[in-house]
């Protein structure tokens, strides 16, 4: 069974999204087929990737060298934290933006020109994966794009910035403003639960949605069978009265013969 279900998850997330419902259909019947009802199930709940979710898949299955090279990246930014020195973090965003690009056009090659939106979700998902350990562990099955929240070379809100000038007179006559403060943390990590409960609720209306959508395709195939059926009860009819038909006129020729 488990290879079953992993042939059908590599196959249906390297395939075309368009071709993704149809050829799962296949697979859940095959499955079916061969006794494997507990992989029919599972490959039955498999999700149909965004078209940028299906660039990044691509590009992880055809190239295991590039979750390699971005676990490689990912651990030195995690080494290096807030407290690298500045060389150190000029090198690593450097690096990682290089990286990112280089990688993008290498999802990208082979394929269509893209729209500006698919592009970016491409890129965004490879920059979350640097950062976020169940983005970078998700390629290959990855359903929609990933986007990072956070700020710097971690996945921590780095340290804003602060350039000195001279305070003008007023300024002067008044306390210099406070750092930022545990209220504005709390207020971020207010908004990234607000964005993870956002997040969880989508999912649950995917969730549902691919139910709804599985049960439908039960009921089209059980339609689409019955139908043929009848199709098949309906031709067999058709050719029982036309050789009740055909009977019946020889029957009324002989009978004629015999009368004269």
């Amino acid at each position: 069974m488990a290879d079953l279900l992993a042939n059908a998850t590599a196959e249906l997330y390297q395939a075309d999204p368009d071709d993704f419902m149809p050829r799962r259909q296949e697979l859940v019947a095959a499955a079916r087929a061969a006794g494997e009802s507990a992989a029919a199930k599972q490959i039955a709940a498999l999700r149909k990737p965004t078209r940028s979710a299906w660039v990044v898949n691509r590009l992880a299955r055809a190239d295991p060298e590039v979750t390699a090279r971005l676990a490689q990246l990912a651990a030195e930014l995690g080494q290096a934290g807030p407290s690298a020195d500045a060389g150190r973090i000029r090198e690593l965003t450097g690096a990682r933006s290089h990286l990112v690009d280089e990688l993008t056009r290498q999802a990208f090659a082979g394929l269509p020109a893209p729209s500006a939106a698919v592009r970016e979700e491409v890129t965004a998902t490879l920059d979350a994966a640097l950062a976020d350990p169940e983005v970078a562990a998700s390629l290959g099955t990855l359903v929609r794009a990933a986007h990072w929240a956070g700020f710097g070379l971690g996945t921590g809100p780095a340290p804003t910035a602060s350039v000195a000038k001279a305070p003008s007179a007023a300024q002067a006559r008044k306390p210099a403003p406070a750092e930022p403060s545990a209220e504005r943390e709390r207020r971020h990590r207010e908004k990234i639960i607000s964005a993870e409960r956002a997040v969880a609720e989508a999912d649950r209306a995917a969730d549902a949605a691919n139910a709804a959508e599985q049960q439908l395709e039960d009921a089209v195939r059980e339609l689409e069978t019955e139908l043929a059926r009848a199709r098949q009860q309906l031709a067999d009819a058709r050719r029982q009265a036309y050789r009740a038909g055909s009977q019946q006129r020889r029957a009324s020729e002989t009978l004629s013969r015999l009368r004269e």
